[in-house]
């Protein structure tokens, strides 16, 4: 067994320190028979695949098609179908307000469940759920209270309801299958309500569950939710979903954790600005925690870490495009050689610029700057700072106010310049070729007259960011994208005529 110590930075860029067991590699067909071995696998869909009837269906029979392709889903893990989970909290609003009404909600899964033409034991089960949130909403009205306790249980609905249906249609396509609310599965956590952490101990659990499920059996699973020591419902927070998944797949110790989603793995950028972003055949554990905390829709960082501490490898697939065969995320960088991995942003970023007003050398600057965000309890994503001063960035979920207040306090010890409206343009790349990346960035930016207002380079040593004007973000992105994974990078260089005119010639480097 060898054991090495890998660091990596959670959502709150605090470094933590996780003991990564590698297991032996694994051997695709059985020595004695030939055959190809089963690949043990959790899957994880997320609302927008389980959208209504359609699409439950089309997922169903993905899940089937992957068994007869050699995957063993030993835990399918569901979110809430469609827009219930926000259909539930708008619920919640609309009972404080003294209307009880949950309608769409009981339509859609009701719609679904005669669709498929289910049995009255299923239609009981997920009506009786239903029932008991109604009755919920009913009591929200009356004390005009929701509580973030009480807040938990309502949203849990939407996964409960899900996971049964879900687990009907696989057993009415031959698929042996049984719902689990994430609970009798192992999932504990502590009593944060609203952003819950699960507890050691869940390990232990999920195993001893596991052991009494049938391994042919798909254990179909509520995402995003678990039980306190109580025995009263939490949710996990942002991704819970996704940890979910990679919680019950690292404790069984499984092959795989397939998280499936509507695009074709991680891209190179967002699809949105550079429609022809390429999907990543893989990368490792900490560049997609870096390109998840800025901003890239990937896994949440927190939901990476039980995946991370056993190693065990989680794909991004597309759930639109079975065949494509997606991003795999695991402790090692992909060995196809790439001065960058991804390029990645966030938007509506302030900049401050804090100068000492003291005497060059003066102790304690940096301790009193630091000491007021953790007063405030603001957040910093990038940093550069020399003996007297110091540029951050915040974004926009920050309290305005608070901002506000620090500025005022830091008044009488410092200089403070304010930027607003900026974006992080944020390089997941190879940092031990860092000469190589920025001297094609600034030639880029130099073209595209891209002013940097400030740099980094993370303590992860896997991103480069730049904080620029967010007026100038696409078209750097595009051009970045151009240079780095299109091959080629155009630039232009202005020169007169004879006639004294500008002109401007392309090249391509």
């Amino acid at each position: 067994m060898n054991i090495e110590i890998y660091n990596s930075e959670d959502f709150e860029s605090i470094h933590v320190i996780f003991f990564s067991i590698r297991r032996p590699p694994s051997n695709d067909h059985d020595h004695k028979t030939g055959a190809k071995k089963k690949i043990d696998c959790v899957f994880k869909f997320g609302g927008s695949s389980l959208a209504d009837a359609s699409r439950i269906d089309y997922v169903a029979n993905l899940i089937k098609d992957q068994i007869a392709s050699g995957s063993r889903p030993r835990a399918v893990v569901c979110s809430a179908m469609g827009k219930s989970t926000n259909n539930l909290l708008s619920a919640g609003e609309f009972a404080l307000e003294g209307q009880v009404n949950i309608d769409s909600i009981r339509a859609l899964h009701t719609s679904t469940m005669e669709e498929f033409d289910y049995p009255d034991s299923v239609k009981d089960d997920v009506n009786t759920l239903l029932d008991e949130c109604e009755q919920m909403l009913t009591g929200v009205k009356m004390i005009q209270e929701l509580s973030p306790k009480s807040l938990d249980q309502l949203v849990s609905y939407g996964e409960r309801c899900s996971v049964r249906i879900m687990a009907q249609r696989l057993i009415q396509l031959g698929v042996p299958a049984q719902a689990f609310d994430a609970w009798n599965v192992g999932i504990c956590t502590d009593s944060q309500f609203g952003d819950a952490n699960l507890l050691p101990e869940h390990e232990k659990k999920v195993r001893q569950a596991f052991d009494r499920i049938d391994s042919n059996i798909v254990a179909v699973v509520t995402g995003f939710i678990g039980h306190d020591p109580r025995g009263r419902i939490t949710t996990l927070g942002r991704g819970g979903s996704d940890l979910t998944a990679t919680a019950l797949g690292a404790a069984l110790g499984i092959d795989e954790i397939q998280v499936w989603k509507d695009v074709d793995g991680i891209l190179s950028t967002d699809p949105r600005i550079v429609p022809h972003a390429i999907p990543l055949d893989q990368v490792s554990f900490e560049e997609a925690a870096e390109l998840a905390y800025f901003g890239a829709q990937v896994l949440h960082p927190i939901a990476m870490q039980p995946a991370m501490k056993y190693n065990v490898p989680v794909r991004v697939k597309n759930s639109y495009n079975p065949s494509a065969v997606g991003t795999i995320i695991k402790q090692e960088k992909s060995d196809h050689e790439r001065l960058v991995t991804a390029i990645t942003y966030k938007r509506g970023i302030t900049v401050l610029d804090i100068s000492s007003t003291q005497m060059l050398g003066a102790y304690g600057f940096l301790a009193r700057v630091f000491a007021e965000f953790e007063k405030h309890k603001l957040s910093v994503d990038v940093l550069a700072s020399s003996e007297v001063s110091v540029s951050l960035t915040l974004d926009k979920k920050q309290d305005t106010s608070e901002i506000n207040q620090l500025i005022r306090d830091l008044g009488d010890c410092s200089e403070i310049t304010r930027k607003d409206n900026m974006s992080i343009l944020t390089l997941i790349a190879d940092v031990n070729k860092s000469s190589e990346v920025l001297a094609t960035v600034f030639q880029v930016f130099s073209t595209r007259k891209i002013k940097v207002e400030m740099m980094s380079q993370g303590a992860s040593k896997v991103n480069i960011s730049f904080i620029i004007d967010s007026s100038k973000l696409e078209d750097a992105m595009e051009n970045l994208h151009s240079c780095f994974f299109e091959g080629g990078c155009a630039t232009a260089i202005e020169s007169t005529n004879g006639a004294g005119e500008s002109t401007k010639e392309s090249v391509s480097s």
